[in-house]
Order: structure tokens, then C-alpha cells, then sequence
């Protein structure tokens, strides 16, 4: 339906009740078309959405990645319906068909809440804490805007809507700690205290006193009926005065209005049913039929939807009045180009590393190319999970993000490695920032949940994982990665990078930067490699994903296949082999992801026919896609143990005697020997 709104629409003339239960039989209507969802919170948090959406939150519904908006994010993602619904109340790209085609194929209204699937969406949420988590990367990045281009081109808050799950889950606490000790006063959290979970009432499982949570970790924080919808105007309107980030716990009914379904477990994940339905209709006064939205409350949510025009067109103004400089480096919600400063320090980087071949650990490579690129990229973030000077992700270049001095470029994150990445996410999605954080390959774990996302999101988040393998040493198993590789490997649209050497750690951080539709993972040394590349002005072999280092002349007996740390045990076999006579190629594997999108005719060369031997200090994982199931694997078949690293590479086997007599063994059996 076609609506043309007036700018002098007189929204008064539409009751606050009218405006929300638009919201809700929207929301009750799709998900019983579906047969499937959750009308719980859509029809519970109706009025606190309808306040915020029509009295404060900043957006143009036709221009929904106005750099200067308000960002909002459901994180409650299972009550996806409630934002669809005001997607399309509001003018937004999403049209009633999408709301009837709810959870269906093809639909702009999946299940949960899908940034780049839905107009209008800000974040991926539906696994709880996520979207709390990553929208204290958008305050974060919004007060750093806000340090470098001033309040007339960055001046927006990042609303949330929050639920017990969202609390409950452990990320909850790393972000809201984050937020508070970084004081992020645009943060305004909207709690929908309804006290029901799946299983029942949360006191089953939990005693928190959210407010003394919050407040604990330097919140302004109050509580709310969720229902008053003046109470909560109040609520917002003077939490966003505040220097520090809110929490304004809304205490709402779950499935407010159905009557023998609120306030309890059975309004969370279900569809109302027919009866029930009827019956909330008739509760709360809305004598429509199913997706029936009458056109004088339509037209009061379309003047919601354009009401944001006015102040956009001011800030372009404003941003047309701006220098040329202040224009370049204006975040405008895009994607950070690289420059050519960076491909110019990069060159220079690779002649220096090609020329002198350092003996370097990878970590330490990847902190020389730090120090030589940082400052070329605008909008490069740094930080770790309080493992700066392991990581060694600081440049020198780069300045501390502090609490009222966010001009900086590196995060001190804390050891928070899960609220680190969620971060970083929002970081991303804000955009103009290319964020990296740095933990342990060990605590990739923690991190996971947010890695994930951001590969389902396709935004580029850089993660410098280092202590790769068991050469850490004597830290011993339980910070011995063995099977993180190929866990992290398994995730689709994911970059994870072993670099080999000084030259090849260049490239793949040259990879991840280039990759401005995915995430990547750099998972670098602590002991020292050999630089094995001298090709000064070469071109990014790390990009091909595998390629050949050793060719031998007159073909080849057996191709070893390497990754990080084993390629130098891998050419050491290789010479041992030689003087056996056995022609040795060497391959390495820096980012199996790449090289699986080869063309297949490349993949066959440097594969070859011969028998083939992997060799990387984790477990097995994947390796037969590439080594065939004849293969053999040196590397780990357990955990690791406490010991310097050169003793666990020998006692584990994985030496170039080890491969020597691992390449002996599947020549021997395809009849080479």
C-alpha cells in the first residue's frame, strides 16, 4: 500500500495504543500465518518500542545507512517480528508480503534478525548477549567518530533491546563491563524485565539484581513500567543526559494481551493459536483482520518513518560545508579503501623482509607489519584481550582509547576475548573502521560465538591469534592449540591464515585487509621461522591459498604439505629425502580456505599425483581433502604436554626425520618404493 504522508500529519490524532498494537497483531499475525516464532516479546515490548521509535530515535526509514543515524539493535533476536513490524509500519523495505512470508524461503524476514539480508537491520542477533555485545562496539565507534570528525557530523546514540537470555548469557557481563569503564553515555539499554524464560520464570535459575549489576559496573540505571508509555518517555529522556552508558529496566507482561498466554513461558516461543488470538483482539480493542492495519495509523507510522528527512538533509548540509580533507575522512558507512600509502609501505615491507630474511617468530613479523602499515589506513583499530605484549598487536604509532579521549586507535579490551570480538564486530558494521584484536590461538574459543557471526555478517574483522601450536612450550596443554585449526577452519566464509615466515605473514595480513567481505583469523608463532621467500617484488602467493616452494627437477617422488611453523621441517625432510634420491616437492598451505577456490587445474599442479604427507603440529582435521585418504599426517593425535618446544616437537615426532620417514611410508604404499 502506497501511503503519502504529509509533513504537517498530525500524529497526535493516533493513540499511543493504536501506534503499538499495529506492532503487535503485525507480529501475532505473521508468526501464526508461519506457524512458528515467538509473539512473546513483540507483543510484551510493543510500547517501549513504539516510544522509542516515535518520540527518539533518529532514522530516515528511505535512507536507512544514514552515516548519522541512531543505531538500534534488537538483541533479543528471537522477537524478530517486533522489528519487522516496525520496518514496514515505518516505510522501510519491507513490504507486507515480507511480514506474510515470515520464516519463509526466500523471505526478507528470516527467523532472526540477518544483517545484509533485511534492510534496516543493524546486527545479526538471536544468539543471546550478542547484540548487547556488539552494539558497545557501535557506541565505541561512534564516540570515536565523534573525537575525529566533531558533533556536527557524529552525534547519534545506539538503543538496545535487551531480554533476561541476553543478560543471563556470560557475554553480557564482558560487554557491559566494557561499556562502563570506557563511560559510553550513548548507550542506552532497554531491558524487557518480563521474568519469564523458555523453562518458566527466571527465578528457576537466577537471583540478579540487574539494576545493582549494572550500576556495579558504572551504568546509570533505573527501572520502569514498560507499559506507561510516559514513564518510559521519561525514562529515555533523561538517561540520554547522562555520561555514562543506561540501563532502563522495563518491567513488561510477556505476550501482553493474550489472556491465557501472558506472563507466562507459554507466550515465548510459540504462536498464539487461533483462540488465543481472537481473544487478544478483543482484550486490547483491535477489530481488525490479520495483517489489516487501518490507513490513519499507517499514515501516523509512515510520518514516524520520514520524520528523521529533516534531520538528515541538515547533516548533509552540514557535511557539504565540511573541508575536502574532513570529507575524505568522513566515516560514511562504507568500507574502508586501502590507500596507496598502504600498498607503498606494504612493497616496502616485503623488499626489507625478502632482502634480509629475518629468523622471526610469526607474531613478531606481523608486529614489524604493524609498525610499517598502521598509519597508512584510516580508520585501523587495534587492541587484545589484555595480551598486548604476547600478541603484540600494538604499533607504535597507535594511542590508547580512554574513557572521555576516544581519539585513540588501539583497545585495551581486557581479558574479555568473547566481548572483544562482538566488539570488533560493531566496530565493523558501524562502519569505516577495520578493527583487529589479538588473544591466544588457545582462547579462540572464547571468541567463537563472534566469529561466527561475523562470518554469517561478511564484514571484515581481523583476529591475530598467536602461540599457534604446541611451540609455545612449557605452558603446557591447556594453552597448546591442537584442534582450533580445524575448528576455526569449519566455518564458512572464514580466512584462517598460517603464515609461515616473515614474507608470507606480510601477505596474509595483505589478504585480510583486502577481504572486505569476510573475516579473518592470522594464527602466528611465538618461536622464531626462518624466512624462506626471497622474491622481492613477487606477487601474493598467500593468496592462491597453497603453492609450490620446492619443484623438483624431473618430477616428483612424494609432495610434502605444509602450514606455519612445519614448512621449515618440511624443507629439512626434503633435503634428507634428497639424499636418499627421493624427489621431494614442498608445498605450503598458508589458508586452506583460499586454495579450496583455485581453479581446480591449479590445485592439481600443485597437488600433483604423487603419494602426498601433511604436516602440521595439530590434530589431523581436514587434511585428507588435500593429502587423500593413502596420505599420511605428522602432527598431533592428543593433547600437548609442559616442555620446552623443541623437546615437544621430538617426542611428539614432528621433526623432518618424522616426515622423512612418514613420506617413506606412503611411497611404499602407492608402490614408489
Amino acid at each position: 500500500m502506497n501511503i503519502s504522508v504529509h509533513a504537517d500529519a498530525d500524529l497526535t490524532a493516533v493513540s499511543h495504543s493504536d501506534l503499538a498494537n499495529a506492532v503487535r497483531f503485525l507480529a501475532v499475525d505473521a508468526i501464526e500465518t508461519s506457524q512458528s516464532g515467538h509473539p512473546g516479546l513483540p507483543m510484551g515490548m510493543a510500547d517501549v518500542a513504539t516510544v522509542l521509535f516515535s518520540r527518539f530515535l533518529k532514522f530516515d526509514s528511505a535512507h536507512p545507512h544514514w552515516p548519522d543515524r541512531d543505531r538500534f539493535v534488537l538483541s533479543a533476536g528471537h522477537g524478530s517480528m517486533l522489528l519487522y513490524a516496525l520496518l514496514h509500519l515505518t516505510g522501510g523495505d519491507v513490504s507486507l508480503d515480507d511480514i506474510k512470508a515470515f520464516r519463509q524461503w526466500g523471505s526478507k524476514t528470516p527467523g532472526h534478525p540477518e544483517y545484509g539480508h533485511t534492510p534496516g537491520v543493524e546486527t545479526t542477533t538471536g544468539p543471546l548477549g550478542q547484540g548487547i555485545a556488539t552494539a558497545v562496539g557501535m557506541a565505541l565507534a561512534e564516540r570515536m567518530a565523534n573525537a575525529q570528525h566533531g558533533d556536527g557530523l557524529v552525534d547519534h546514540f545506539t538503543y538496545v533491546i535487551a531480554g533476561d537470555g541476553c543478560l543471563m548469557e556470560g557475554i553480557s557481563q564482558e560487554a557491559i563491563s566494557l561499556a562502563g569503564h570506557l563511560g559510553l553515555g550513548r548507550l542506552i539499554v532497554l531491558f524487557d524485565d518480563n521474568g519469564i524464560s523458555i523453562d518458566g520464570p527466571t527465578s528457576l535459575a537466577t537471583s540478579d539484581d540487574q539494576l545493582a549489576r549494572f550500576a556495579a559496573s558504572g551504568w546509570s540505571v533505573r527501572g520502569v513500567d514498560g507499559h506507561d508509555p510516559e514513564a518510559v518517555a521519561q525514562a529515555i529522556a533523561e538517561e540520554r543526559e547522562s555520561t555514562r552508558p543506561s540501563l532502563i529496566a522495563c518491567r513488561t507482561i510477556i505476550g501482553f494481551g493474550a489472556p491465557d498466554r501472558q506472563g507466562t513461558e507459554k507466550a515465548h516461543g510459540a504462536p498464539l493459536g487461533t483462540e488465543q488470538t481472537a481473544a487478544a483482539r478483543r482484550t486490547l480493542g483491535w477489530d481488525y483482520q490479520p495483517f489489516v492495519v487501518p490507513v490513519t495509523i499507517l499514515k501516523a507510522w509512515r510520518m514516524i518513518g520520514q520524520r528523521g528527512q529533516v534531520e538528515r538533509l541538515a547533516w548533509l548540509d552540514r557535511y557539504e560545508c565540511a573541508t575536502p580533507e574532513q570529507r575524505d575522512l568522513f566515516i560514511e558507512g562504507k568500507a574502508v579503501a586501502l590507500p596507496n600509502a598502504y600498498a607503498q609501505a606494504s612493497a616496502k615491507l616485503r623488499e626489507r623482509f625478502a632482502t634480509e630474511r629475518p629468523k622471526l617468530a610469526t607474531r613478531q613479523a606481523s608486529q614489524q607489519v604493524l609498525d610499517g602499515i598502521a598509519e597508512t589506513i584510516p580508520g585501523f583499530v587495534g587492541g587484545s584481550a589484555d595480551l598486548t605484549h604476547s600478541n603484540l598487536t600494538h604499533a607504535k604509532a597507535q594511542t590508547p582509547v580512554k574513557r572521555d579521549a576516544f581519539a585513540g586507535d588501539y583497545i585495551h579490551y581486557g581479558i574479555r576475548e568473547h566481548g572483544m570480538a562482538a566488539a570488533m564486530n560493531g566496530l565493523a558494521l558501524y562502519g569505516g573502521f577495520i578493527p583487529y584484536g589479538g588473544t591466544f590461538l588457545a582462547f579462540s574459543d572464547y571468541s567463537r560465538p563472534a566469529i561466527r557471526l561475523a562470518a554469517l555478517m561478511r564484514i571484515r574483522v581481523i583476529h591475530v591469534m598467536t602461540h599457534d601450536s604446541i611451540g609455545l612450550g612449557e605452558d603446557g596443554p591447556t594453552h597448546q592449540p591442537v584442534e582450533h585449526l580445524a575448528a576455526l577452519r569449519v566455518i564458512p566464509n572464514l580466512l584462517v591464515f598460517r603464515p609461515a615466515d616473515a614474507v608470507e605473514t606480510l601477505e596474509a595480513w595483505d589478504c585480510a585487509l583486502q577481504a572486505e567481505n569476510r573475516p579473518s583469523v592470522l594464527c602466528l608463532s611465538r618461536q622464531a621461522l626462518p624466512t624462506f621467500r626471497s622474491d622481492v617484488r613477487g606477487r601474493n602467493r598467500v593468496a592462491r591459498g597453497a603453492y609450490l616452494i620446492v619443484s623438483p627437477d624431473g618430477g616428483r617422488d612424494v609432495t610434502l604439505i605444509a602450514t606455519g611453523s612445519e614448512v621449515s621441517i618440511a624443507l629439512e625432510a626434503a633435503r634428507l629425502l634428497a639424499t636418499e634420491h627421493v624427489r621431494a616437492a614442498v608445498v605450503s598451505a598458508p589458508c586452506f580456505a583460499l586454495f579450496e577456490e583455485q581453479p581446480e587445474d591449479y590445485r592439481a599442479a600443485v597437488l600433483g599425483t604423487a603419494p602426498r604427507v601433511g604436516i602440521e603440529a595439530a590434530v589431523v582435521g581436514d587434511w585428507h581433502r588435500w593429502i587423500g585418504t593413502e596420505g599420511e599426517f605428522v602432527g598431533m593425535r592428543g593433547f600437548g604436554a609442559s616442555a620446552p618446544a623443541p623437546v615437544l616437537y621430538r617426542e611428539f615426532g614432528i621433526t623432518p626425520q618424522g616426515v622423512a620417514e612418514a613420506a617413506r611410508r606412503a611411497m611404499a604404499r602407492a608402490g614408489k618404493q
